[in-house]
């Protein structure tokens, strides 16, 4: 699902299972999750085992991904990459530093926003946007859940690029179909704070499939060739 979202050149893997049989982290990694909860811990074996997959689509050798400020994944040097787990499907995204400045990827189950959370990520201008839930021949989308997982993957983008916090405030977005019946498209994000690492407007892709809404940002080295614009993932 996340490999449709992004272009060949970038490693995906993915899995619904749940948890990874015992021994599969390495012990760096252990020490991390050593006192967490099970859900945690599955959450947190499961990513890293997509992770080194991923890693060998790429030639590399499995090592440990351990995190940084944040829960940044710190990847081996010369690979960007990003992670995701939710209820029923977890993912890694990784590329070469050559051909991707950074990427953020997302998962959520879909189904609406738990009761309050839409007031802390949704702006007044998104609210009136999609006051009416799009909806079509593939069923109705979930703009909420979709909005929070496109912010997630936005601001995983960011934050390995500025080590900053951007709030859920701070990008305005907006949903594009592929067309009245598809379940997926794509979206664009307004940064309302600036950076000079980033252009001002992200582009993402987005995916409802298999009670999964799935969001992905890619953006290249060479982003400020394009007079401050980002390109195309394609």
């Amino acid at each position: 699902m996340i490999e449709s979202l992004l272009p060949a050149y970038v490693s995906c893997a993915a899995t619904r299972e749940e948890s990874v049989p015992d021994g599969s982290l390495f012990p760096e990694e252990e020490a991390l999750v050593a006192r967490s909860v099970p859900k945690r811990r599955n959450d947190f074996a499961t990513a890293r085992a997509c992770a080194r997959r991923a890693m060998g689509r790429l030639g590399l050798e499995p090592v440990a991904v351990l995190h940084g400020k944040r829960g940044m994944p710190l990847w081996p040097e010369g690979i960007v990459g990003s992670l995701t787990h939710c209820d029923g499907y977890r993912a890694a995204a990784l590329a070469r530093a050559a051909d991707v400045l950074s990427l953020g990827v997302d998962a959520e189950p879909h189904a609406p926003l738990p009761e309050g959370v839409g007031e802390l990520v949704v702006r007044p201008s998104e609210r009136e946007r999609f006051a009416g839930p799009p909806t079509g021949e593939a069923g109705e989308i979930h703009w909420d859940r979709l909005l929070f997982s496109a912010k997630e993957s936005v601001f995983k983008t960011w934050y390995p690029l500025t080590l900053t916090e951007l709030d859920f405030d701070e990008a305005d977005l907006t949903f594009h179909r592929d067309d009245d019946r598809a379940a997926g498209g794509t979206f664009t994000a307004r940064l309302l704070r600036t950076d000079p690492a980033l252009p001002p407007v992200l582009e993402g892709k987005w995916r409802v499939e298999g009670g999964i809404v799935a969001t992905a940002v890619l953006l290249r080295p060479d982003w400020q060739a394009a007079g401050g614009s980002q390109h195309s993932q394609e």
